[in-house]
């Protein structure tokens, strides 16, 4: 038995397909898989098959036509072509969170392209698809021609170049976004965006913390919060998780020493910060929060809001040292602040 790539496009229609599988069959080929591009021309069904070796490329194109099919590709394939599309599909997808410079390649592997070249222009109005031809922009700037002579690209598979495309392109900006911290005592300190991949590394940062720094976070108590609660807060809808690492053994990922939370509530943010103890006091929590007000206005937030327990003084402190209007309102021994960030906007604490 040999394997066989099979593409053929047949008519969109109730029971035309299995018209051309029956063809198939009579003839001894076993379909090992099959994915179905819906187009203008009609539906583009795509075959991996185990055919008798008495039957070639003519034999195959023969029992095509005689199932309907029309515009049929034929090529032989290798025993690698058993992965099924979505699993080729997730490993690039990994490859691109390890090496996002890898995005051509990852693009000829996933469609077979015969070439893939990157210009500095963008697509502009060649976006898109040309039988052969096919044009991605590129979110970091500039596009991507991706060329096969046979067979044709489908808008399925455009679509998946488009996402793989997209997916490097926010990787590369998530390691753009990483910057290292010069502390005023000399140390060291990354920060980047977190991810749900950091809930370990945020888990041990709050075993590592005292119950009196957990308390003054969450506020309502000291224990460590639970892992489901944690995962929402790496990726909030609307704000982001920052995180700082340092001070890793060798060939180990560095510990997370803090975490700092921007959340969304309406045109306001809510802020919040976790520093591991041996690194309070060390400035690392104020440039922390700089940071999130520097993202929160680039979001467009009204104001950022903060609740403090009065008795730590040392975040209060940090928060007036950004130099801005910062009215309060205290209840009990919890006191609400509110940053503004625009001029003349309205918050709801006076």
């Amino acid at each position: 038995m040999t394997l066989w790539r099979i593409r053929a496009t047949v008519d969109d229609r109730p029971g035309y397909l299995s018209v051309l599988t029956t063809s198939l069959a009579l003839r001894g080929v076993n379909i090992l898989a099959v994915q179905v591009h819906t187009t203008e021309r009609g539906a583009v069904d795509d075959f991996l098959v185990d055919a008798p070796d008495t039957l070639d490329e003519a034999g195959l194109v023969a029992a095509v036509e005689r199932g309907r099919g029309r515009d049929c590709w034929v090529a032989r394939s290798e025993a690698r072509g058993l992965a099924d599309q979505p699993t080729r599909a997730l490993a690039l997808a990994t490859r691109l969170v390890r090496d996002p410079d890898s995005t051509g390649e990852a693009l000829r592997t996933l469609l077979g392209a015969d070439a893939v070249t990157w210009r500095p222009a963008p697509a502009g109005a060649g976006n898109g698809l040309a039988d052969t031809l096919m044009r991605l922009d590129d979110p970091l700037g500039g596009s991507y021609a991706l060329r096969r002579a046979v067979p044709g690209f489908t808008p399925a598979e455009y679509a998946r170049a488009q996402a793989l495309v997209e997916l490097s392109a926010a990787v590369a900006r998530r390691a753009a976004e990483q910057v290292t911290l010069v502390l005023p005592d000399g140390a060291e300190a990354a920060v980047r965006p977190a991810t749900v991949d950091d809930l370990p590394g945020v888990l041990e940062l709050h075993e590592g913390c005292s119950a009196r720094s957990r308390h003054r976070r969450y506020l309502g108590g000291a224990t460590v919060p639970s892992a489901a609660r944690l995962r929402r807060l790496l990726e909030p809808a609307g704000g982001v998780t920052l995180l700082a690492t340092a001070g890793g053994d060798a060939g180990q990922p560095e510990p997370v020493v803090a975490m700092a939370n921007l959340i969304a509530e309406g045109d306001e943010a809510e802020v919040a910060l976790l520093v591991r103890d041996d690194w309070q006091r060390r400035g690392l929590g104020s440039a922390l929060l700089r940071r999130l007000v520097r993202h929160a206005e680039q979001i467009g937030y009204a104001a950022l809001v903060l609740h403090v327990h009065a008795e730590n003084a040392a975040m209060l402190r940090t928060v007036r040292r950004l130099g801005r209007p910062t009215p309060t309102e205290r209840d009990g021994a919890l006191v609400t602040v509110t940053v503004a960030l625009v001029e003349g906007a309205s918050t709801r604490h006076g």
